[in-house]
């Protein structure tokens, strides 16, 4: 009987291919099958960006949304869809690992942080192999763009995703020390509505395509429109004590 192959989550950091791990790089520049997800039509950022690690031989294996701001989070239909989808690419990635085959997922960030290699990591456990490579997070990457400390002493740091209404995000933030809002987004005017409802408007910083070429580092209040690109967050750092 053949013994099946590995199935790995890399993580590749927050945007800056000199970010990636050295047992990620290892990972993907010996890999036979690489995976990743996608938008249709688009090359995937995962994919861009280690683009100069994949050997010319290895066999990839795109995995493309079927939605992905077409339909609201909380329709449905959305929640549907993806289940699908994650056990289609399941089934995908199992017939390689079945024949022998380690495969390589790409995963931007940290596989195990608000990322969709978790939803595949769920259904693949107790069936083949599965290993987990950990990526400097999307957060740590900006929060070191922006040039100041996130926390400080004591500082609690609260990690919110925008996609929560109004008044969830508002409770979330009602007494952060430290704040970290992510999946900005479209959600960008009703992120600013509930800092300023909570009274950390003045201190939010709002950071695009942090560690990449097109970063941006601006005070959310310098921020004149709403445009918000999925690699974007808002950060509020800690205030505690300094030695």
């Amino acid at each position: 009987m053949t013994k099946p192959g590995t199935i790995y989550g890399v993580g590749l950091g927050p945007g800056d291919p000199e970010l990636i791990s050295l047992k990620a790089a290892r990972l993907i520049k010996s890999a036979t099958h690489i995976a990743y997800f996608r938008k249709a039509g688009r090359p995937g950022q995962a994919r861009q960006l280690a683009d100069s690690l994949l050997p010319a031989q290895a066999v990839e294996l795109p995995m493309d949304y079927p939605v992905t701001t077409e339909i609201a989070l909380d329709d449905g239909a959305y929640a549907a869809m993806l289940r699908v989808f994650y056990e289609q690419c399941v089934e995908r990635l199992l017939q390689h690992a079945w024949r022998g085959d380690d495969v390589v997922v790409l995963c931007e960030g940290d596989p195990f942080l608000y990322g969709s290699f978790m939803h595949l990591h769920r259904r693949l456990i107790g069936r083949v192999p599965v290993e987990v490579v950990p990526g400097i997070t999307g957060m740590s990457g900006c929060w070191t763009a922006s040039g100041t400390p996130i926390t400080y002493g004591d500082d609690v740091l609260h990690v919110v995703p925008a996609t929560l209404d109004e008044a969830q995000l508002c409770q979330a933030m009602q007494g952060a020390d430290a704040l970290v809002v992510m999946k900005l987004g479209r959600n960008l005017p009703k992120v600013r509505r509930a800092l300023q409802t909570v009274g950390l408007a003045e201190r939010a910083v709002y950071v695009e395509h942090g560690t990449m070429a097109q970063q941006q580092v601006i005070k959310l209040t310098d921020k004149r429109d709403d445009n918000a690109p999925y690699f974007s967050m808002i950060l509020v750092h800690g205030q505690g004590r300094r030695p």
